[in-house]
């Protein structure tokens, strides 16, 4: 019986993972950055520029968005470590997409190696 981290290992031996330094210059080049944590965690902080689709909606989100059913669209991908964020890889190179990367380690790694990150602004009621 195969654990998540057997599944996560597996999904990371198919795909292409970037250092967060790496991602600095891809997310200057990519169509599009996908955080696949969950609502509350982009919330609290996530790389500036990223769109929001958690990882339980990922396959379906991009199936029906026109502006992102191009297979050549490049695509790079994170989450808090990385688990979450091979797995999408893993999914959507299954699906045909051809140029998805994904952030090793994570927003984690992104905040530790010291990079930008956004929140978003509550509006101000005074």
């Amino acid at each position: 019986m195969k654990t998540a981290h057997d599944l996560v290992a597996a999904a990371k031996a198919h795909i292409q993972e970037i250092t967060p330094d790496e991602a600095e210059q891809a997310i200057r080049e990519v169509d599009v950055l996908i955080d696949v944590r969950e609502a509350d965690e982009y919330a609290a902080g996530h790389v500036p520029g990223a769109v929001l689709i958690p990882r339980g909606m990922l396959e379906f989100r991009l199936s029906n968005t026109p502006a992102l059913e191009s297979r050549d669209l490049r695509i790079v991908l994170y989450c808090k470590t990385s688990g979450r964020a091979a797995l999408s890889a893993r999914a959507l190179h299954e699906m045909g997409y051809l140029n998805v990367r994904s952030i090793a380690g994570g927003f984690d790694a992104w905040v530790t190696a010291g990079k930008p990150i956004a929140k978003p602004q509550l509006p101000s009621f005074e």
